[in-house]
């Protein structure tokens, strides 16, 4: 059974990215590359740039840089509901509850199950029993704060973020994720559709940010608020290049909604006895390594292969947590240091960001193996991940633990 808090699904939000060690999993589920050119664009290349306009660094994706599964640049609603179809494809309408709000659990020994308290459509309190609870309800976890009742705030490291789409003509191979600017000012784009053969404009997904002083903290109330372009685009108004026009970027977006960049400190464990915990709930993090998507399928597939070896069973969400947890919370810290956006406060403690040969800022050895650390940790290194067996194999079936 999966309880959904939203009463209706729509396809919300902006774009997000699929890394190759996501997109194997999604094929290995039967969501294959049709389904996903559906709603995006094959990722081509990754770029950052100077404040200047010059290149800091580049490599290219997916199929290009040699992996054997593409990285995908999509709209997170459209890929949300292609994942609820095929939800309900497989499982049925009836397992999937949505308005339906889980607020905590009770343990029941060992291998006893799991009483689930929720809070239903009609604003009604119950309770669902169950062998197991896996709480994947997001930054503001219910499931999370009851196993960890005194967890620090959300933390805030002082960048706000404005998120947009607008269409646009696809730059440099037409499927580039450019990041421009310096660590703590710089907007982020790209395409997340095919271009229209009428117009030839693409949906063009943008972030912009810029970091302030957080002593106060994160004082508006509001973590995910629409505004006017013109409450911010005064940060960017001088940033127009042959190749892109950045004010015209955002000025083009229907809609604007801004965010802290946010996360939680990492904890000890995902586990409580018979419950766990599952993407952002178990690991919010930073934006800035585009894995955050990625790596919650990665959960739901080693927790999946967990319960294959152990059954539907408190040994297998100690196998899965084993696993990742510990790997995972060095990421979020990770991405807290800019993750691999960390190559632009490099250039910008050495230069200020401002160059004109990139070589003699930061060596092409250094600069290749900050990205390959970074590659390495978030679990996408290339010759890793193409020669690694699959996380279930085919035609493998849940034991009876």
């Amino acid at each position: 059974m999966v309880f959904e808090s939203v009463a209706c699904l729509k396809p919300l939000g902006v774009g997000i990215n699929l890394q190759p060690n996501a997109v194997r999993e999604l094929y290995e589920l039967g969501i294959g590359a049709q389904m996903l050119d559906e709603i995006g664009v094959q990722t081509r290349e990754w770029a950052l740039v100077g404040l200047n306009g010059n290149d800091v660094y580049t490599e290219p994706r997916g199929l290009l840089a040699g992996y054997k599964w593409p990285q995908y640049s999509v709209h997170r609603g459209a890929l949300q509901m292609l994942l609820y179809r095929a939800a309900v494809d497989r499982l049925g309408a009836d397992a999937i509850r949505t308005g339906t709000t889980v607020t905590g659990y009770r343990n029941h020994g060992d291998e006893q199950g799991v009483t689930v308290q929720i809070r239903t459509p009609d604003g009604e309190r119950a309770e669902m029993e169950g062998a197991l609870l896996i709480g994947a309800d997001g930054l503001h976890s219910a499931v999370r704060a009851q196993m960890y009742p005194n967890q620090p705030p959300i933390q805030w490291g002082g960048a706000i973020m404005w998120r947009g789409t607008a269409p646009g003509i696809p730059i440099r191979t037409g499927a580039s994720f450019v990041g421009l600017g310096t660590h703590r000012h710089r907007v982020v784009f790209y395409p997340i559709s095919r271009p229209d053969s009428a117009t030839g404009l693409a949906t063009i997904n943008w972030i912009a940010e810029i970091t302030v002083d957080n002593a106060s903290g994160w004082t508006n109330g509001d973590w995910n608020k629409k505004v006017a372009v013109d409450e911010f685009i005064h940060h960017f108004e001088g940033w127009r290049y042959e190749w892109l026009d950045v004010p015209a970027m955002l000025r083009g977006a229907s809609e604007v909604f801004e965010y802290p960049m946010i996360d939680r400190d990492p904890v000890p464990s995902w586990v409580d006895g018979n419950v766990a915990l599952l993407g952002d709930a178990a690991h919010v993090m930073y934006p800035t390594g585009s894995n955050g998507a990625s790596q919650a399928v990665i959960d739901a597939r080693v927790l999946g292969a967990a319960m294959v070896e152990h059954g539907v069973t408190q040994r297998a969400l100690r196998a899965y947590d084993a696993q990742l947890c510990e790997e995972i919370s060095a990421v979020v810290l990770r991405n807290r240091g800019a993750g691999p956006f960390g190559l632009l406060n490099l250039v910008d403690e050495r230069c200020g960001s401002v160059f004109d040969d990139i070589d003699s800022v930061i060596p092409p050895a250094e600069r290749e193996e900050f990205m390959s650390r970074y590659k390495a940790a978030a679990g996408f290194a290339m010759e890793r991940l193409n020669n690694a067996p699959p996380i279930i194999a085919p035609g493998a079936h849940v034991g009876r633990g």
